[in-house]
């Protein structure tokens, strides 16, 4: 037994080493040289595996594009490695260097601490970087629950030599939060593509943090050895079931890190994504469990409990449903989703005969995740109110989905979260105008009833209704490509139709122009013949060898009213008669001229050409043929622009080039696009952008029907967004973006009625 006077070797909790002092530093520098020893393995070991992944997905690639996407990462890789490598092991260092002596003049740890997690998801959110905010939270959570045991004992090990301030996982310097935050910052030397980035965050997931066991080992096995808690207990408790959700090993050897970034199952990539928002929540709510209910205190309800509640929540709102449902329901539903958490707990009560104040921290996670879908699609100015009332039904339903299959969350492809993309899908274009026989409106309720009415703990009746609302889709989608195939071949061939009336006007008044022509010559050029050039136009083309006839003609037309005085020009003018006389006759034919018409219409210009040749004609008739006006013209003839300054009138006006955000998105605008039309506020309608013309440059839109709503010259349809009489609906699916927006306001400050401090 050691002497009482002996000093210890043994280093408690109750005594504190000062960072900056011989032995403090010492550790630290221990554990710095353990740390970037072993991390620098790891991150080399991680870029070995770089180019197999992404070689293996270029092969994969689905188009051209794609491919060069990851050649160019391979390259870029290649070249800047060392530079990503040196800049996250330094950023380490720095970290381990700077904590002390941020917990030392931070008064109680606030100066030294590492965002939280809430915290680093704002700041990514903030610069429009959520899918990297998402795989970088989804790494911290899964690690920091997969590696409970071990970094506590560094956290309490470390709070020793940092002078006993409490250290949490998210400001341990070594922890899965600060390492991947020093990764992400090294990552900014790398030009990439953002695909590319996830996939060297997933492999730095695979062969860095899911590697950290080692690296705690030593480090606590290195403090246990300078006597620094070495009694220390593992034992943590850790609030729901986090602790179940371990992270999958690294691969087995000779197995490509793509191969095991595309084999991961579906079931460790929804326990990341639930991971993550159950942080989010976490940090929301203050942190960890501090909160709950004590041991002993009313037993929380169980998933049965809660499955039962909602049923019987379900069956009331299944007879509400009944009820005519309006616009103005929407304020009373909006209050139905924020407090669903009250009436399930009163529910509960009423069937247990005494109402529980909480349930557990998964459920009520999943609770808040729900009602915040909810209230996303209550809010969501993609849909019609009617929608937005008729979906928001959906919420029981759609709770006790996702208590049974906690997975619902995070698999695009399961099943109820596919109805209802698809039915916010189908509902996007919903408008009374264009539903005029309810079939859509009616669809989308015998969905929602019977969702309400039949679904008890069967997760199947999700893809059966998927199957019937698709079906319904196909044929409704195909009814109305039929009518939108009519409408843009409609005004593709009255675009052609002005284009070619146009070109041919201005080729007869380019010929005309300073000749003074007979009226009949005149009136035959500008209207039979400019017609007989239009439909030569739509029938042969600009370029045929029948236009450049019909061109020819007139030239000799006009040319044939010269005065032929002399005998050459009188014999000129006898050879050019017979072939003028069959171009006229053919031309008018086509242009449905009737034979009679047409030999009458000769024998004036007969009358004409004898006294142009000297011949005998009485002079009435040849006063009578040079003042005629009266054509036997066909009323499908049209007249073309009387001058060129009439023509230029009738030209489109050329866009205004403006670089407006207006104009930048709607030459973004693809076919399919959906947009709100607001010509009144009684008059609201939805309308997809079916074509747009490559001659006027003209945007078409049609309703669900594939009936025309509207056509647009780009410079309309952009004062048209700049007014706020026109809207572009989102393309992305529903749950993509309530997730987005939920993950997002997870990120703000916390409010006062925010679902998850409620």
């Amino acid at each position: 037994m050691k002497d009482a006077s002996e000093p210890s070797n043994i280093v408690s909790l109750s005594q504190r080493l000062d960072p900056s002092s011989e032995r403090g530093g010492a550790l630290l520098n221990n554990v710095r040289d353990i740390a970037g020893r072993r991390l620098q393995i790891l991150i080399n070991g991680m870029f070995e595996h770089v180019d197999d992944a992404l070689f293996d997905l270029a092969e994969k690639a689905e188009n051209n594009a794609a491919q060069m996407h990851y050649f160019d990462g391979m390259r870029e890789v290649r070249k800047r490695r060392p530079m990503v490598e040196r800049s996250f092991l330094a950023q380490v260092s720095r970290d381990l260097s700077d904590f002390a002596a941020n917990y030392r003049g931070g008064a109680g740890g606030q100066g030294g601490s590492v965002l939280p997690i809430g915290s680093v998801e704002l700041s990514l959110v903030a610069d429009n970087e959520l899918e990297e905010s998402l795989a970088i939270t989804s790494m911290i959570g899964k690690n920091e629950t997969r590696l409970t045991r071990e970094l506590f004992a560094v956290n309490q090990r470390l709070s020793v030599i940092y002078g006993g301030i409490q250290i949490e996982d998210s400001s341990n310097p070594v922890g899965p939060a600060v390492l991947s935050q020093a990764f992400r910052q090294a990552m900014r030397e790398l030009s990439a593509e953002m695909r590319v980035k996830l996939i060297i965050y997933k492999l730095f997931d695979r062969y860095v943090l899911a590697s950290l066991d080692e690296l705690y080992q030593e480090i606590n096995g290195e403090l246990v050895r300078a006597g620094v808690l070495p009694q220390l207990r593992h034992d943590v408790a850790r609030g729901g079931n986090a602790a179940k959700g371990g992270a999958s090993a690294a691969p087995a050897g000779g197995e490509t890190a793509e191969a095991a970034f595309l084999a991961e199952d579906e079931g460790a990539a929804s326990n990341e994504l639930l991971q993550t928002l159950r942080a989010l929540f976490s940090a929301r709510r203050g942190g960890g469990d501090a909160g709950r209910m004590p041991v002993g205190a009313m037993q929380m309800p169980s998933a049965n409990e809660l499955i039962g509640a909602l049923s019987v929540l379900q069956s009331q709102a299944a007879i509400n449903q009944q009820l005519p449902l309006h616009a103005s329901n929407a304020l009373e539903l909006a209050s139905e989703v924020q407090q669903l958490k009250e009436h399930l707990l009163s529910q509960i009560g009423s069937l247990r005969g005494e109402r529980p104040s909480q349930v557990s921290t998964i459920d009520e996670d999943t609770i808040d995740l729900v009602g915040m879908l909810f209230e996303f699609i209550l809010e969501d100015r993609n849909l019609p109110t009617e929608m937005q009332v008729l979906l928001a039904r959906l919420q029981i339903p759609y709770l006790k989905a996702a208590i049974l299959d906690r997975k619902l969350f995070a698999h695009r492809q399961h099943p109820a979260r596919r109805l209802l993309d698809n039915l916010a899908d189908a509902a996007k274009g919903w408008s009374t105008e264009s539903d005029r026989d309810h079939r859509l409106h009616d669809k989308i309720k015998s969905i929602v009833d019977r969702l309400l009415q039949d679904f008890d703990d069967d997760l199947t009746i999700f893809e059966r209704l998927c199957v019937e609302l698709q079906e319904f889709q196909d044929i409704s989608r195909r009814r109305a490509e039929l009518a939108e195939q009519r409408v843009a071949e409609s005004t593709r061939g009255r675009e052609k139709l002005e284009q070619a009336r146009r070109r041919a006007a201005r080729e007869i008044l380019s010929r005309i122009d300073g000749h003074t022509l007979p009226p009949l010559i005149h009136g035959i050029l500008s209207r039979a013949w400019a017609n007989y050039l239009v439909l030569t136009i739509l029938r042969q083309g600009e370029e045929s060898p029948e236009f450049r006839d019909a061109l020819r003609f007139a030239n000799d037309f006009i040319d044939s009213t010269k005065p032929a005085r002399t005998l050459d020009e009188r014999r000129a003018l006898r050879q050019m008669l017979p072939g003028i006389e069959r171009s006229l006759r053919r031309g008018l034919a086509n242009v449905a001229f009737q034979e009679s018409d047409i030999d009458r219409l000769l024998a004036q210009l007969h009358t004409y050409y004898r006294h142009q040749l000297g011949e005998a004609v009485p002079e009435a008739e040849v006063q009578a043929v040079e003042e005629s006006t009266s054509l036997p013209i066909p009323e499908s003839i049209q007249p073309i622009a009387e001058s060129e300054a009439e023509l230029d009138r009738s030209e489109p006006q050329p866009e205004p080039a403006l670089d407006t955000p207006e104009m930048l998105l709607i030459a973004e605008l693809k076919p399919g696009t959906w947009l709100e039309f607001l010509s009144d506020p009684e008059a609201i309608e939805r309308a997809k952008l079916s074509w747009i013309s490559p001659m006027s440059g003209r945007y078409l839109f049609v309703n669900r029907r594939g009936l025309k709503v509207a056509d647009y010259a780009p410079h309309e349809l952009a004062s048209a967004l700049t007014g706020g009489t026109a809207r572009v609906l989102d393309s992305t699916a529903l749950f993509d973006r309530a997730m987005d927006a939920i993950v997002g306001r997870l990120s703000q400050p916390a409010t006062a009625n925010s679902p998850a401090t409620e």
